[in-house]
């Protein structure tokens, strides 16, 4: 299991233990004030659609186009940055 979803794991029942605790103490459900961490588990599956930067070597220009294979600036062919 990777590191990013055992924590999020981890803060998930934190999350949901000190929720059960507060709704005894106070008798109100607070399980929406604490579940912040639900983003970071599905998040890494949005950053696999952004195509990778690719950089050219002599300029230090970037793009994520991937259509673009030539630095416009000095025509060097741009290298693959994960």
């Amino acid at each position: 299991m990777p590191s990013r979803t055992a924590t999020a794991l981890a803060g998930l029942l934190v999350s949901l233990a000190l929720s059960a605790l507060l709704w005894k103490v106070f008798g109100t459900p607070l399980v929406f004030l604490f579940v912040p961490v639900l983003p970071f588990v599905f998040g890494r599956e949005r950053n696999r659609d952004h195509p990778p930067v690719r950089t050219c070597p002599d300029c230090g220009f970037e793009s994520h186009d991937p259509n673009v294979e030539f630095c416009p600036y000095d025509g060097a062919r741009l290298d693959r940055r994960d």
